[in-house]
């Protein structure tokens, strides 16, 4: 690597994002700078550092009870990776906004980890130089050869930005979300396990009119989720409706998911679930904890969420009473295709703030390269043998210890290695289990759809969804729960849809799709 200049200007850097939001802090060097060869990784002033553990202040998502970071889970982790982590927790309904927020300050911690990298107010902050360009550092990820053999297939050309990489992946598998449902209860009422969309909404019918709890009343809900149209569940639901597949507009521009025909179409069909008392009347305020809890004491039949979770909630079902449940992950065909959705493999990301030193940026890279080893992400999912899993027939089974230690949460903090089925087995389940699992949806990856958008980003989108987005999730509530016409819903898109710097979003993410194709 030729020597480069290092930039010891000030300068400050104004975060436009949504609305009311405020200018960032001043930055230490500007974007774009170039790393000093003399801090490179781990030669120089870090290599002094070698021998002493990272400090390292993170923001990250919390999908557990909120950790003990002296337990012997984390205790391992930091000692493995020679860190000391000192993390803000946001709970997962909360990240979204609380990440906002944070940008809006300024005020950003060494580390941010996110779900969604790319979140359009993140992209604000990537262009105004609130976090480092890590291109020069990694280079061609010969000094990271974790992260160059470990990670899923193009994860970091699915995360640049104007030809840069700005964020490490996040542990994603590619096979993740499914649409639950209660094979129980199908048996119970001897309902044939729903093989499409209509079958599926004519099953949840059928068990919400009955009494399967054996309360004399019919009180239990069909669909449930978090969020505006069960917020895990629709990309799964698009998907069989066609949204999630490149559709372009008159003008040849890419049209952006939420906002194509197709999705309309959806949002009719979550209509009529609700019309039909299938889906449940709170969708749209039901947060994550309330909707676990609502399908967890068996007052719900049917759940949109990763697959991980089934064994650990049949085994909260059991305690809570509930007589051999099972929850099985459905194939269900929509009007244009199946609905099953893939993540990119590595969805979140991990940025590192620009006010981190050059010479700190190295040490940060080193520990995630450490958590990127096959050792580490073994530990991240099992933890220590004896003290969170015992060994069952050649498996690695968590025990109550492991399950409340080693979870969701405890892997949000390190780039881990790509395990294919890692959304899909339980670490507390049986070999047995696991591998009816893995067969349950083992056509998964073949037949599901990857939404483009996932990786697709516009400067221009970046403006119109920010003013447009929280609109457009009113307008979706309001029809389906008949508040406004289908006709109605529709104007308000094709409003959008028409808008110039819509139509100029559009060429971009087409020119942006088009360049990753390599056409």
């Amino acid at each position: 690597m030729k020597p480069m200049k290092r930039n010891l200007t000030k300068s400050s850097v104004t975060l436009a994002l949504m609305l009311t939001f405020a200018a960032t802090a001043a930055c230490s060097n500007q974007a774009g700078t170039e790393p000093a060869n003399g801090a490179n990784n781990g030669t120089g002033a870090a290599a002094k550092e070698a021998d002493k553990a990272i400090s390292i202040k993170m923001f990250a998502g919390l999908y557990n009870e909120a950790p003990n970071m002296s337990d012997d889970y984390w205790t391992e982790w930091q000692k493995r990776t020679n860190s000391k982590l000192n993390v803000e927790w946001v709970p997962s309904g909360d990240l979204n906004t609380k990440l906002d927020l944070l940008l809006a300050s300024g005020d950003l911690p060494e580390v941010v980890a996110v779900p969604d990298f790319k979140r359009a107010t993140l992209l604000s902050a990537v262009k105004n130089g609130a976090f480092w360009d890590l291109t020069p550092f990694l280079g061609d990820l010969s000094k990271y050869p974790n992260m160059k053999n470990n990670l899923v297939q193009d994860a970091f050309k699915y995360r640049t930005v104007d030809g840069k990489i700005y964020s490490l992946p996040g542990s994603r598998s590619r096979v993740d979300a499914g649409i639950k449902i209660r094979k129980d209860w199908l048996d119970q009422l001897k309902i044939p396990v729903p093989t499409t969309l209509d079958e599926y909404a004519a099953a949840l019918k059928k068990i919400i009119e009955a009494d399967i709890d054996g309360n004399g009343k019919k009180d239990t809900l069909g669909l449930i989720g978090h969020g505006v149209i069960v917020n895990d569940g629709d990309a799964s639901f698009a998907a069989g409706f066609g949204a999630s597949q490149p559709t372009y507009d008159a003008d040849g521009g890419l049209m952006y998911t939420n906002l194509n025909p197709q999705y309309t179409e959806m949002v009719a069909w979550f209509q009529k679930l609700y019309q039909d008392g299938i889906l449940s009347k709170e969708f749209a305020v039901m947060k994550t904890t309330q909707a676990e809890e609502l399908f967890q004491t068996g007052r719900a039949a049917s759940y949109p969420r990763s697959i991980w979770w089934d064994k650990q909630w049949e085994t909260t079902m059991e305690k809570s009473g509930q007589k051999n449940p099972q929850i099985i992950n459905l194939t269900l065909k929509g009007p244009k295709a199946t609905a099953i959705d893939l993540s990119i493999g590595g969805g979140g990301g991990f940025f590192i703030s620009k006010k981190v030193p050059e010479a700190k940026v190295w040490q940060l890279l080193d520990y995630f390269e450490k958590s990127a080893s096959e050792s580490i992400t073994d530990f991240a999912y099992y933890g220590l043998e004896g003290v969170h899993h015992t060994v069952v027939d050649g498996q690695k089974v968590l025990n109550e210890k492991g399950i409340k230690e080693v979870n969701t949460t405890s892997k949000g903090v390190g780039v881990l290695t790509y395990q294919k089925w890692g959304k899909v087995i339980s670490a507390s389940g049986s070999k047995a289990y696991n591998d009816a699992k893995i067969k349950e949806v083992a056509n998964f990856d073949e037949i599901g759809q990857v939404d483009p958008f996932r990786f697709l980003i516009s400067d221009s989108w970046i403006n119109v969804w920010s003013k447009y987005e929280k609109e457009w999730k009113s307008m979706v509530t309001k029809a389906i729960v008949g508040q406004i016409t289908m006709d109605e819903y529709k104007q308000f898109v094709d409003k959008i849809n028409a808008l110039p710097e819509t139509k100029q979003a559009y060429q971009e993410f087409a020119k942006h799709y088009k360049s990753y194709l390599g056409k």
